[in-house]
């Protein structure tokens, strides 16, 4: 607001140049060092006793839970080797961190690192400074790194989706220095790789080199993952083919009239929630077999002669441009655990318009809508008494634009049936939000 302009680049768009410097400046001060956004929009979730919201780049934003003030900016390139990190990290019980991002592996080749940060110790040091690496995953092209929105974490094992939305490192190293780019420009599609899945082991930090492939999508949101007998059981939510979804969500495409909206993402990649099973335990003798011995899933994982596992999901949920994504569970108690339900913010044409319950087990699906309004992600909280995984309730911040109503409202829905308890309006205009977390007053 000071300058006037818009002074660092963000992820749709690029910061105007000084006008009181050339391009030659701006050429120089790309060795620098490049500034990165610390615009926390993303999410929010604890460390510690402490609060941090994020976004994906290396800064996270400490704010007091009480009053919303930000209280500092943090670098986590400080405590550990990481590029930047994801804004949907795995949370356990005891308040182990875990989040991954790309890094600069062997050889000056890009590889991605999966950090841990501990709980508060005895000592009552800031975990962050205790913050350590746990595994590395190796990246299928060196040079190209892929797009990281969030990964799957059971009770042994991380599992690690790279998919063949890629980073172009020159335009990524150049962009803020010499040409008027932002993020979005720097993304890539690979359209040979198809999507790789990686496997780690979580308490020794072992790489499973074990190759399993399957064919190309986009993917930003794990829903859960968890072993059954020698297997692990991946729930995603996905996006047909190689091209970034993202490109179809510029303002200028959503701002189009009903039918423009509807025309333009009839061209982008379908929508699916999947399930992939992973085999564990691979035998040569196997080759050619579907590994998968799983009675309650038709996903299928074939060991193939050149050694790789080539895996064929299962449908969970699919409906023409329709799109079940921003998913949760009851994470508490059935993260990196067999559930039966997860919830999630519908996309009409990618318009958030509904609510959405789903049993994973029989493919039932249930569903909050009302005309003119436009829920967010939906946040579960389980009854304190609950004695099933779907006694609690549902929390939503709901835009309503239409003449008559409050502009907001947060809605409260019965997670069992998706009927409404109650609603919080207010005066004031809220914009539709990513990601959230409940804290307990």
């Amino acid at each position: 607001m000071t300058e006037k302009r818009i002074v660092i680049t963000e992820f749709g768009t690029f910061a105007f140049p000084d006008p009181c410097r050339n391009i030659f400046s701006r050429f120089f001060s790309y060795f620098k060092g490049l500034e990165v956004t610390d615009n926390a929009l993303v999410n929010v979730y604890p460390i510690g006793e402490d609060y941090y919201a994020c976004t994906e780049t290396n800064y996270i934003t400490k704010v007091n839970p009480e009053t919303l003030e930000t209280i500092k900016k943090v670098d986590l390139c400080k405590y550990v080797a990481i590029n930047g990190v994801t804004a949907h990290p795995h949370i356990e019980r005891d308040g182990t961190v875990y989040n991954m991002g790309n890094c600069f592996g062997k050889h000056f080749a890009f590889a991605y690192n999966l950090i841990q940060i501990p709980p508060l110790q005895a000592d009552k040091e800031d975990p962050i400074t205790k913050a350590k690496v746990v595994v590395q995953f190796p990246c299928s092209d060196r040079f190209q790194p892929s797009y990281v929105h969030s990964f799957g974490m059971s009770t042994n094992y991380f599992v690690f989706v790279e998919q063949p939305v890629k980073i172009n490192l020159f335009k990524f190293l150049s962009a803020w220095s010499i040409w008027g780019a932002n993020y979005m420009d720097c993304f890539e599609p690979n359209e040979t790789m198809g999507v790789w899945m990686h496997v780690a082991e979580k308490h020794t930090g072992e790489y499973l080199n074990i190759k399993y492939r399957t064919s190309a999508f986009n993917i930003f949101h794990h829903i859960n993952t968890y072993e059954d007998n020698g297997f692990l059981v991946v729930d995603v939510c996905c996006w047909k083919g190689f091209e970034f979804i993202y490109n179809y969500l510029y303002l200028a495409n959503l701002r189009a009239n009903w039918e423009e909206v509807k025309k333009h993402a009839e061209k982008a990649s379908q929508p699916e929630v999947r399930r992939y099973v992973l085999p564990l335990d691979i035998k040569t003798e196997d080759t050619g077999k579907n590994l998968v011995s799983l009675p309650y899933t038709t996903a299928t994982a074939t060991l193939r002669s050149d050694g790789t596992i080539w895996l064929e999901p299962e449908v969970l949920f699919s409906g023409p441009r329709q799109a079940f994504e921003f998913p949760q569970i009851n994470y508490k108690k059935y993260g990196g655990k067999p559930y039966s339900y997860a919830y999630g913010l519908g996309l009409n044409n990618f318009v958030p318009d509904r609510l959405s319950k789903l049993n994973v087990r029989t493919k039932e699906i249930w569903v909050w809508q009302e005309p003119n309004m436009y829920p967010s992600e939906p946040i579960f909280v389980s009854c304190p008494d609950a004695l099933e995984e779907d006694d609690g309730i549902l929390l939503s911040v709901v835009v309503s634009p239409a003449v008559g109503h409050k502009p907001a409202f947060l809605l409260i829905l019965d997670a069992k049936d998706m009927s409404e308890i109650a609603r919080a309006e207010v005066d004031t205009n809220i914009p539709v939000t990513f990601h959230g977390m409940f804290k307990q007053a």
